[in-house]
């Protein structure tokens, strides 16, 4: 039996830091509102402790999450599939044939576009839903993108 491997790259390392920005601003509004709750329904003794433990709660997950999703997310095309390995709790490889490329979007949001990224989603014929490569340079994505859709087209015209 054969082991199925990593897809042969990575993302961009901005992504990383893109990734800890992310998480440090959903930390910071989780430990807020969890601070403000505890505010409200614990007693003084425990409201510090309480607060205190969300803080380094959400300051950890921002920490460690973004430097493992940059060690797991990975992807890679050839001629006839699209392969990614994304996760960070719970890893999911897909690998979806050319054959099978229904559309290919590129899209970048605020943070992104601040740091140069972008990401490239791979709609298919799956009930498992699109593959998504996120943490991309502009420009790779950019070239990403059309090279997909050119070999999806060469695929299309082969099959007709």
């Amino acid at each position: 039996m054969t082991q199925l491997r990593d897809p042969a790259h990575r993302v961009s390392p901005r992504a990383r830091l893109m990734w800890h920005v992310e998480s440090a601003i959903s930390a910071v509004v989780v430990a807020a509102g969890l601070g403000v709750g505890a505010y409200f329904a614990l007693p003084d003794g425990l409201r510090w402790w309480a607060t205190g433990l969300a803080v380094v709660g959400c300051a950890a997950v921002a920490v460690v999450v973004p430097q493992w999703r940059y060690r797991v997310h990975r992807w890679e095309v050839s001629a006839t599939a699209v392969y990614t390995q994304r996760g960070w709790w719970a890893r999911e490889r897909r690998i979806a044939p050319m054959s099978r490329v229904q559309t290919v979007d590129f899209a970048q949001g605020p943070l992104a576009r601040l740091f140069g990224l972008a990401s490239v989603t791979v709609t298919t014929a799956s009930a498992a839903g699109p593959l998504q490569i996120e943490g991309l340079e502009r420009d790779v994505a950019l070239a990403l993108a059309d090279e997909l859709t050119h070999q999806a087209h060469l695929v299309a015209g082969d099959a007709t």
